[in-house]
């Protein structure tokens, strides 16, 4: 923080150099991020087992929200584009020039399974055409806007309402786990979370469409 006593010779050059040592530091990260993903997707390429788990761990959480958002909180869909996503990923991925293109290769294929799942289904207009949507992921800044999307959806529900969907969706708490947690059972759980499901999903279609 600049000090305010500062004179104003000293203040001017703090306002040049700060600005250079953040960006330094900015790309350093990035730099960092990006050798870290080529050393992953090699590791994943030899059939690293190890290596395909930090794979997981790291990008499932923000793959799912990404899915979820697409399928307009259709979670069964979400669910099954991400697995087919990892899977793809193990048999396919072997190169990545930085963390944003492994990004948009894992999301571009996980569009590609829900979009391919949405039209076997045949959904009605209600929903989403995902026969309509582009197959390039429109890179981080596309990705951002439906992440927000899904936060705006969340935060609009109630307090105990979101708890349970962190707990369900991103958490992956079973229904007993849940239920351990709240003191109730297993049954009433699944009966919140089929309430919760739907309201989730009638939120973020109706952000989806005010913003298309």
């Amino acid at each position: 923080m600049t000090d305010l006593v500062t004179t104003m010779p000293l203040l001017s050059k703090a306002r040049t150099s700060r600005p250079t040592v953040e960006t330094a530091s900015v790309q350093s990260s990035r730099a960092e991020a990006d050798a870290d993903a080529r050393r992953l997707v090699t590791a994943i390429a030899r059939g690293d087992e190890e290596s395909f788990g930090k794979f997981y761990e790291r990008y499932h959480r923000r793959l799912f929200r990404f899915a979820l958002v697409l399928g307009r909180g259709e979670e069964t869909l979400a669910q099954d584009a991400v697995q087919m996503a990892f899977i793809t990923a193990a048999k396919k991925l072997r190169s990545a020039q930085s963390e944003e293109h492994l990004w948009n290769w894992l999301a571009r294929v996980a569009r590609q399974h829900l979009a391919k799942a949405w039209r076997h289904r045949q959904r009605n207009a209600a929903f989403i055409g995902m026969a309509d949507l582009p197959e390039s992921v429109g890179g981080e800044e596309s990705d951002c806007l439906l992440e927000e999307t899904l936060d705006a959806a969340i935060l609009a529900m109630d307090a105990d309402e979101r708890e349970l969907v962190e707990w369900f969706y991103f958490d992956r708490l079973s229904h007993k786990d849940i239920a351990q947690r709240l003191g109730a059972t297993p049954k009433s759980v699944s009966s919140r979370l089929e309430r919760v499901r739907a309201k989730l999903r009638a939120a973020i279609a109706r952000k989806l469409s005010h913003e298309t």
